[in-house]
């Protein structure tokens, strides 16, 4: 059985923390007060979260932290092609902000600039325009999205 939901984060304490029952070993857990995110298998010793830490860039790691189910807590990445994309941004974890950046169609005659991997003669129709590159402090997660228009009225009746 899955559910959705509205839970208190165990994060941050805010009630804007979504809740997504994937099947019965995975929840996810996405918080939109604080912007941070987890999820079942995101806990010391499991395969998925040492697979994360390969991967991850090294202000993510610095900016992860665990919560007392020891669920390990880390910002999230929107990345919506048509809209844009947020992302934690900077330096340190003692210096950083979310950033915004807005995505813009890819011209007929730029295309081949931007291809598909992996698909032979497919090219992306939409790319992130870092000249709109907009910074917002650790608590305006909310602001970062609604610069991309993640909660614009048509992209929610669609």
């Amino acid at each position: 059985m899955s559910y959705d939901n509205l839970i208190k984060c165990a994060r941050c304490g805010g009630d804007a923390c979504y809740v997504q029952e994937v099947n019965e070993s995975i929840t996810n857990y996405m918080c939109y007060g604080c912007g941070f995110q987890t999820n079942s298998l995101m806990k010391k010793g499991e395969e998925f979260f040492e697979q994360q830490m390969e991967t991850l860039p090294d202000l993510y790691k610095e900016l992860m932290g665990e919560d007392d189910e020891g669920k390990i807590w880390m910002p999230t990445v929107i990345n919506l092609p048509s809209k844009g994309m947020v992302f934690a941004n900077g330096t340190r974890a003692d210096n950083w902000k979310w950033s915004s950046v807005k995505a813009v169609p890819v011209k007929e005659e730029e295309k081949e600039k931007y291809p598909i991997p992996n698909k032979k003669g497919e090219y992306y129709e939409w790319r992130m325009d870092m000249s709109t590159i907009t910074h917002y402090d650790e608590k305006d997660f909310v602001d970062a999205l609604d610069f991309i228009g993640i909660f614009d009225k048509q992209e929610i009746e669609e």
